[in-house]
């Protein structure tokens, strides 16, 4: 049996990160979101035994190969909790843990991603917040609870794993916080993101930042 497998849930490629919309086309958000993944995964494989890539997008599924990761398919009318229970059980009896990590958050190498595995040996459930109240990380057995993503997550998942006596840790990391939706986001990744394939994206399309003094906190345009 493996130690810990990581299951990225993915809807599709076209037409997602619409409130990128007013900055980047459909084609570069399309390209933005197969880089952010390929940061995903590049930081995954150095730490886990497998990674699973879970859609029914076929494009994605394609992918997915391309990054020499693994796929499942989801479910028809299935709906992305009901993907992550598809996909625990598939790993269910093949691994002794499982990490789930969303496909927008490219500076996750940044993080000290062996320092989670190791710990999570002797702990329950591990959990990293995303900035909003959402959840950007959970590493627990397969099935310990049945996820609750879309919302604010973040809290439903701490009292699921207290309601199974889990005992949550908290793991707060802003570059696993950092999910992508925003124009400000991508001034995150130009700051913070140096050898990631995300920021050499952003460069190519001449995404330029500045401080703001305004209602955000980094000024983003296009050169």
């Amino acid at each position: 049996m493996d130690n810990i497998y990581a299951i990225i849930p993915v809807t599709q490629f076209k037409n997602a990160k619409t409130r990128l919309s007013p900055f980047l086309s459909p084609d570069e958000r399309e390209k933005l979101l197969k880089v952010m993944l390929q940061d995903v995964t590049d930081a995954l494989k150095k730490h886990v035994d497998k990674i699973f890539i879970i859609s029914r997008d076929e494009d994605v599924l394609d992918y997915a190969k391309k990054l020499n990761v693994d796929t499942i398919l989801e479910n028809e009318n299935s709906n992305l909790n009901k993907a992550l229970t598809q996909a625990m059980k598939y790993c269910k009896g093949k691994t002794r843990k499982i990490m789930i990590v969303p496909s927008d958050i490219p500076l996750i190498g940044k993080t000290n991603i062996k320092i989670l595995i190791d710990a999570s040996k002797n702990l329950d459930f591990i959990i990293v917040p995303a900035k909003g109240g959402g959840t950007n990380m959970i590493i627990m057995k397969p099935m310990a609870i049945h996820t609750r993503y879309e919302g604010f997550s973040y809290k439903e998942h701490v009292q699921a794993a207290e309601r199974k006596k889990l005992n949550p840790q908290v793991h707060d990391s802003f570059f696993m916080a950092l999910d992508v939706n925003t124009a400000e986001d991508l001034g995150e990744i130009m700051i913070h993101g140096e050898k990631t394939h995300t920021r050499k994206y952003l460069k190519e399309l001449k995404v330029q930042f500045e401080p703001s003094r305004e209602i955000t906190r980094i000024n983003v345009t296009r050169g």
